[in-house]
């Protein structure tokens, strides 16, 4: 009888649940999660990718309402896409002052209180650092060992009064004889603030003082001579921010390669060259002046 029970309780326990999982089953549920998160993985980047477009944008917007306030503030007066750096009393009235680059011993790389803060648009920001950069910047400079965020992502548009109110500090090439400064909010009208753009995102192996360059030459119907004198920004794939002197703000796409060409971390790349035929460069033609009338 003993026996009997013995070999019950045997039984008994063979046929209880075992504790844990078989090395088959730990592997099938992993492959599982892997497939998973393959499929979720490019919809979460995407939608990643969206929310910055969508957070550039207004970032963009306010810069511009920005730039917009401290005209109607000063007699409809334009600040200067970059200051002269012969004339100290143009300073002032540049929207930013400072050169970037990746010189660690640069400290407006890195250091808002010596260019962001003394903006004259800086009153109008309401203390927001964030809007001067795309967030799809990631770029920064090694200080001491320590990584520091540059300071900003968007550049001006030349044709807004220069450096310091002069067109052609760098001389008269890159086809801007004869092209529009622009001195004030009215004389936007022509050809209308809709459709000039007042910033764009950089390239962070572009940017370095506050303007954005375009290389008027062939514009509008010799495209064999197009050309580059920046490199605007595609930190939204084969895209860049814009903002223009109305206050919308949109992302837009490249289309030649050539617009493109592959970045130089930390350095910088050559960025002046002849592009004929590029549909881009006539784009941002279109975008940035009109003739002397």
């Amino acid at each position: 009888m003993s026996r009997i029970i013995t070999g019950y309780r045997l039984l008994a326990a063979r046929s209880q649940p075992r504790a844990g999982f078989t090395l088959i089953e730990l592997l099938v549920v992993m492959v599982i999660i892997a497939l998973l998160a393959a499929l979720l993985l490019p919809a979460l980047s995407m939608a990643k990718f969206r929310a910055q477009g969508i957070e550039c944008m207004s970032n963009h917007r306010q810069l511009c309402l920005a730039w917009r306030m401290y005209s109607d503030d000063h007699r409809d007066e334009l600040l200067y896409a970059s200051e002269d750096p012969t004339n100290a009393a143009t300073f002032g009235y540049a929207w930013i002052t400072g050169t970037l680059n990746f010189n660690p011993a640069n400290q407006s790389n890195w250091d808002p209180s010596l260019t962001v803060e003394r903006s004259p648009m800086w009153i109008y920001c309401g203390n927001s650092l964030r809007i001067w950069k795309c967030p799809a910047d990631t770029s920064f400079v090694v200080v001491n060992g320590q990584q520091k965020r540059r300071v900003r992502s968007m550049s001006m548009n030349v044709f807004l009064g220069g450096w310091g109110g002069n067109p052609y500090y760098f001389g008269t090439g890159y086809g801007w004889s004869n092209y529009k400064m622009y001195l004030r909010q009215s004389q936007l009208v022509y050809p209308g603030p809709s459709r000039i753009f007042v910033f764009l995102d950089m390239r962070q192996d572009s940017i370095d003082m506050g303007n954005f360059g375009t290389d008027m030459s062939g514009w509008p119907d010799q495209p064999a001579s197009y050309g580059f004198y920046d490199l605007p920004g595609s930190y939204h794939g084969r895209a860049g921010g814009f903002s223009f002197a109305d206050g919308h703000a949109e992302i837009h796409p490249w289309r030649d390669n050539r617009t493109m060409p592959p970045l130089v971390p930390e350095g910088y790349v050559a960025d002046q060259f002849r592009s004929p035929d590029n549909p881009d460069v006539a784009w941002l033609q279109q975008h940035a002046t009109r003739p002397v009338q």
